[in-house]
């Protein structure tokens, strides 16, 4: 009993002479109690006399008594406490029935013991009396009930029945008397009391009448009650320990005891009316009922009297009634056990490693693509995934992981993460990991987040050791789980994936393949070279390694970041991207020539796999020291080089660029001791031109990138004349309004002053202009479009990467945002800030708005999948809508670039769909061909996603699940994406290989070239060529239609076919259309055209067929093609015509037959030349990382280059500029 003392209050402890009149009324009466005194209660439940509150009163004067008041929880009379003793304190009452349960297996125990002593051949009787001894007659139909009614009972063991059941009775009679509520027929009714007296109560009689102690009792019943102590006992232990009883182990146990309470009651109940019988022992009568309750029935053991054959058939009937209840119920707590997944075991869960993955639903396609990943490091094997899921499992789940792969690796919970039993279910605290991944597939995204976010906060407070993994969709609730150990915005990675697509082809397509595990074995059996060379660079990833503990590093400690790199991917192959300081958590990618390594750098590179994976061969590594590489060789193999790991088997070779050494330049008078000349101007002189050394310390003269804050296109001189605009000064500063909390801040081109949210509407003039079109605008550089449902702060994402600080001012697009929706004032408060982005209200699949927003002037349009089509009653189908959108728009501007957003990776398969395309039908064989050999990237072959054009964000998922392992992975992904901007950290950009770049030869020269001039890290290649696709013979309609070839657009100044010269205006040709020029000579496509079609009719001329029908021949072709022409001008009249009609100019609209041939190249080059210009579709994109450093560039090859930051090097000189050098070796950036 706890007591607690009420302090005196303030008026109390002031009284005096000069009191308060109220502390003398309060003194008057010192010895009541004050009713506005509070009671405080103390004291625990299981305390043996309940609950007591004591407060005393001090009056005024100290020598007044005091008074003590107990208040009790509980009544405080013997009752009470026997009670909570022995019913309501769960830990006593557990003690109790432990003992109970104890004693009714003694009594079982010791009535076995009576039977083995017992012989009934010695004689039957009462105590005291003449034994008689009984035969058995099995002619004779009467019984002899004496060897039923009298058994014999030695003294000793009929002294401890007798205190066993004393016992037994007056606990009975006490929680009888402690549990009765006013009813005592219910309490002698009951089943437990019957039996408790049928097997007590005999025994007692038998102490005060003697001839009664050899009487038989039934005290083997006492298994009955033993089972029900047994039930009563683990719930109490469930309780006790705080615990919740598993229905499923209760129901197990109860029917376990159940069958086995039939079987040992009908063993010894046959055994003892047997004894008028055949005399049965214990072990046969066991064999008996085991037998008969199997329904074998032998027959060869069968009972001979009536009253054990009746009790046969009640035993057997009990059986019936009781076995198949308890099996229902246990088949019905199994299926929910199995649709609710049980619990995973705690001694599991303190003896293996698991991780935990909370989702709101599980979808199939989610689930494989996290085993995939998550199982795809060998040092996960040995984990355990429990899935926590609060939906039941589906079906497709429920087959995947009933494949022994995955069922001893993979548990399913159906339960919650708000609710703590379910987390216990899944021992979330002993867990390696948490993820939570929102459903993307919802409707309402923000309500998802939220979802997320409970979740997040749930299992932080649960188990705040345990590391989580969070998915977020919208940005601007990423600051609630910012305590997660690692969070991906989903919302964040996307815009500014799309974003960078515009301006370096394909980053999605590398962003995809680096976040991916794969081992570079995709494609290697194909016979197409392209998709070897694709399928093993896709194997890179990004992998770390402490400088010091390294082979491929730790020979260039105190060298400069660019020599390592350079000399690291010369030597083993290996691409190093960036670093990590001891002292700081900040990654920097590529921080320049002036960073020095040290030992206890985190080195970050791209590799087919990790070093610590990796065996090295030395090869003539001696004789090469002797030759000290003297001269250079016009070749290069494998036996030069010095050392390579079992890398290189895949492709990565390492080669020696030319000669390392420093020595003066050969014909050049003005060349330094320790550089290597550059090329005269030119290119005069009989030598080959030559790529400086990169230096093992950086030389700040020499360094080509300096401070972009003065962006030099600014001073180039005045805009030009037909402009017509007024130019506005464009200033570098960080964007005052974010949209959301936790956004990065990012240096970028902002206005001066802030732009009215009026002049943001592109189709719609204000005061301070009239322009209501984009050609009104008069653009230099070609617009963005971005069509999207709402304007969500991601959005923002989308526009900081196009206006950068290291973006020049020149290659600025405009950026017109295409919305269905209205922006709010919150989001054009934060983009008014930023040159050059309008918006405009309307969808993509409405042709006026595409018109109105300047999709003729346009060079990019990316298409953002809508939120209110992400769900549909079939999931694949949440696509539909936006692949038939994207393809209408193939065919009305089929010289646009069009980025396009999929919910589900599998519907790439249906852009730019062709039912009778061969070469895309071999492709989806490929495909399904790596699936089945387990590759984690079997869509990575599809041509839109090797271009770039297409890609999922559900992509991105498996950098969520890298980042267990890879810890680094989601920070290095945000750097290039440039959602993230650490000071000295590099930045992706790209540059163009033209043909007067083609001097350099080889990747690995190039990288030579990047790392001496510009202290650039290339780490890939976008690579466009020419493919001649195998497919099946074609119709004559095929045959006869227009094909561009790369080789025929390099020269557009020179006539090769006497076509463009016959066709004139009136000519029915299909190079004359309504709106084209007089003189269709004048096109060089067209020129290009009429060249391929004379090649193919020359071939069929050349037949012995005579001149007559080969003209005839010539004639039917010529008109078969403009029959397949017909569709196309069709689709030009639609469009000119809602142009007139919306009082827009026609002059821009841009046809298939009227792009000029440098257009077509472009688009060849970017890989953005869709079948309906080509239909041969003669040329292909894709994406190398890092690849071996003898790989031959090609012209119009697309280098993705990790550039330094510029902000580290403001104080350098600007003098020597890239453009000073020879025009052959420039490599400024062309996009």
């Amino acid at each position: 009993m706890a007591r607690a003392k009420l302090p005196r209050s303030p008026s109390e402890g002031k009284a005096g002479p000069g009191a308060d009149p109220a502390g003398a009324a309060v003194s008057e009466e010192p010895h009541g109690l004050s009713p506005l005194l509070p009671a405080r209660g103390g004291g625990s439940v299981g305390s043996d006399v309940g609950q007591r509150l004591q407060v005393e009163d001090f009056s005024l004067d100290s020598s007044l008594s005091q008074v003590q008041v107990e208040f009790y929880v509980n009544e405080n009379t013997f009752k009470e406490r026997l009670k909570l003793f022995f019913l309501r304190n769960q830990r006593s009452s557990l003690r109790i029935r432990l003992f109970n349960f104890s004693l009714k297996l003694l009594t079982c125990l010791l009535y076995i013991v009576r039977v083995l002593l017992d012989n009934p051949a010695q004689g039957i009787g009462c105590w005291g009396c003449l034994k008689h001894k009984y035969t058995f007659n099995a002619s004779s139909s009467e019984i002899n009930w004496a060897p039923i009614l009298w058994v014999e009972r030695k003294l000793a063991l009929w002294v401890i029945q007798v205190i066993v059941a004393t016992i037994s009775f007056l606990e009975t009679m006490l929680l009888i008397y402690l549990s009765y509520k006013g009813n005592i027929w219910e309490q002698i009714f009951r089943v437990s009391f019957v039996l408790e007296m049928m097997n007590t109560l005999p025994f007692i009689i038998t102490v005060f009448w003697p001839p009664l102690r050899n009487l038989f009792i039934p005290v083997f019943l006492n298994c009955w009650l033993a089972k029900h102590a047994l039930e009563n006992m683990i719930n109490d232990f469930h309780r006790a320990i705080l615990r919740t009883q598993s229905a499923m182990f209760n129901q197990v146990l109860i029917l376990f005891c159940t069958l086995l309470c039939l079987v040992f009651t009908g063993t010894c109940g046959i055994q003892h009316l047997e004894r008028a019988g055949e005399n049965l022992n214990l072990l046969t009568s066991f064999y008996f009922c085991i037998v008969t309750f199997s329904t074998v029935g032998y027959g060869d053991v069968t009972p001979k009297i009536w009253p054990s054959q009746l009790l046969v058939v009640i035993m057997i009937c009990v059986a019936l009634v009781v076995l198949p209840l308890q099996f229902e119920e246990l088949v019905y707590l199994w299926m929910e056990r199995q649709k609710s997944g049980g619990n995973y075991s705690r001694h599991r869960a303190q003896t293996e490693k698991h991780v935990v993955l909370c989702v709101s639903s599980l979808k199939i396609d989610l689930l494989m693509d996290f085993l995939n990943e998550f199982y795809a490091h060998p040092r996960l094997q040995d984990y355990y995934v429990v899935i926590l899921c609060p939906t039941e499992m589906d079906v497709q789940v429920r087959r995947v992981l009933q494949i022994p792969l995955w069922s001893q690796r993979v548990i399913y919970l159906q339960g919650s993460a708000l609710k703590d039993q379910d987390l216990m279910r899944a021992k979330m605290d002993n867990g390696e990991a948490c993820f939570i991944l929102s459903s993307r597939n919802e409707v309402d995204r923000t309500a998802a987040d939220h979802q997320t976010i409970l979740r997040a906060w749930a299992v932080k407070d649960f188990a705040p050791n345990c590391p989580l993994y969070v998915q977020i969709l919208k940005p601007e609730n990423k600051f609630h789980v910012k305590f997660a150990d690692h969070v991906v915005c989903e919302e964040e990675c996307k815009y500014a994936m799309l974003a960078l697509n515009c301006i370096c082809p394909a980053t999605s397509t590398l962003i995809t393949l680096l976040v991916h595990t794969s081992r570079g074995q995709e494609g290697q059996e194909s016979p197409e070279q392209w998709q070897r060379m694709y399928g093993r660079c896709s194997g890179n990833e990004v992998y770390h390694i402490r400088m010091g503990d390294s082979k491929f590093f730790r020979e260039y400690e105190g060298k400069s970041f660019t020599y390592a790199a350079f000399h690291a991917h010369k030597k083993y192959g290996v691409c190093l991207i960036g670093l990590k300081r001891e002292e700081n958590r900040s990654i920097l990618l590529n921080p320049g020539p002036r960073h020095i390594l040290a030992a206890s750098d985190t080195c970050f590179y791209i590799n087919i796999t990790k070093e610590e994976n990796s065996a090295f061969i030395f090869k003539q590594e001696e004789k090469q020291k002797q030759r000290g590489f003297s001269g250079p060789s016009p070749h290069v193999g494998p036996s030069r080089l010095p050392v390579h790991s079992i890398i290189a088997s895949m492709g990565t070779v390492a080669m020696d660029l030319q000669n390392a050494e420093c020595r003066p330049a050969q014909g050049s008078g003005g060349g330094g001791a320790g550089m290597l000349a550059l090329p005269t101007e030119n290119g005069s002189g009989s030598r080959r031109p030559s790529i400086a050394p990169v230096l093992e310390l950086a030389d700040s003269s020499a360094l080509l990138p300096c401070d972009l804050l003065s962006d030099p296109s600014e001073d180039e001189g005045t805009p030009d004349d037909d402009e017509g605009l007024s130019v506005v000064e464009y200033v570098k500063g960080y964007p005052p309004n974010s949209p959301y909390i936790g956004s990065s801040p990012t240096l970028c081109h902002l206005l001066p002053v802030k732009a009215p949210f009026c002049c943001l509407r592109l189709d719609k003039g204000c005061k301070h202009n009239s322009y209501e079109d984009a050609k009104a605008y008069g653009f230099k550089n070609k617009l963005i479009i971005v069509s999207a449902e709402t304007a969500g702060n991601g959005l923002y994402n989308f526009i900081v990467p196009l206006r950068a600080y290291y973006r020049p001012r020149r290659e600025l697009n405009p950026i017109v945002l295409l919305l269905d929706n209205r922006p709010d004032h919150h989001f054009l408060e934060a983009i008014c800030c930023f040159p050059m982005v309008y918006y405009m209200e309307g969808s993509v699949d409405n042709l006026d708005s595409l018109l109105r927003c300047g999709v003729i002037y346009a060079d990019n349009l990316v298409v953002v999948d809508k939120e209110s089509t992400m769900s549909a009653e079939e999931d694949y189908m949440a696509d539909a809508k936006t692949i038939v959108n994207v393809q209408t728009m193939f065919r009305l501007f089929p010289s646009l670039s069009i980025t396009t957003e999929l919910t589900h990776p599998s519907n790439m398969r249906f852009m730019q769909f062709r039912a009778k395309d061969s070469y895309s039908l071999a492709l989806s064989k490929l495909e399904k061909r790596e699936r089945e050999n387990g590759s984690n990237l079997a869509f990575m072959f599809r041509l839109p996603f090797a271009a770039g054009r297409v890609f999922s964000i559900s992509m991105l998922d498996t950098l969520l699940y890298q980042s267990f392992v890879k810890d680094y992975m989601i920070s290095i992904t945000r750097l290039l994406l440039g959602l993230d901007t650490t000071p000295g950290s590099g930045y992706l950009c790209a540059m163009k290989v033209t043909e007067d770049d083609l001097w350099i030869r080889t990747y690995g020269r190039l990288f030579q070239k990047l790392c001496s001039s510009s202290a650039e890290i290339p780490i890939g290649i976008y690579r466009t060529e020419s493919h001649v696709f195998s497919s099946e013979p074609t119709p004559p309609t095929t045959q006869s239609q227009v094909s561009v070839d790369v080789e025929d657009c390099e020269d557009t100044q020179e006539a090769k076919g006497p076509w463009g010269a016959r066709a004139g205006p009136g000519s029915g040709s299909t190079g004359s259309r309504p709106g084209c020029g007089s003189d269709p000579a004048g096109h060089p496509l067209l020129r290009r055209k009429s060249l391929q079609w004379v090649r193919k009719l020359s071939r069929k001329g050349s037949r012995p067929s005579g001149k007559a029908p080969a003209a005839a021949d010539w004639a039917s072709q010529q008109r078969l093609s403009l029959c397949g022409r017909s569709e196309r001008q069709e689709l030009s009249e639609l469009v000119k015509n809602r142009m007139r009609h919306l009082g827009l100019p026609t002059t821009g609209y841009e046809d298939v037959t009227n792009l000029t041939a440098s257009d077509v190249m472009n688009r060849v080059n970017l890989g953005y030349l869709q079948d309906e210009v080509n239909d041969s579709r003669d040329t292909l994109s894709y994406v190398l990382i890092n690849p071996p450093p003898d790989t031959r560039l090609q012209p119009s090859d697309i280098v993705y280059l990790i550039r330094s930051d510029p902000l580290a090097h403001v104080a350098s000189s600007c003098s020597n500029k890239l453009s000073s050098c020879n025009p052959e070796t420039r490599d400024e950036t062309q996009l």
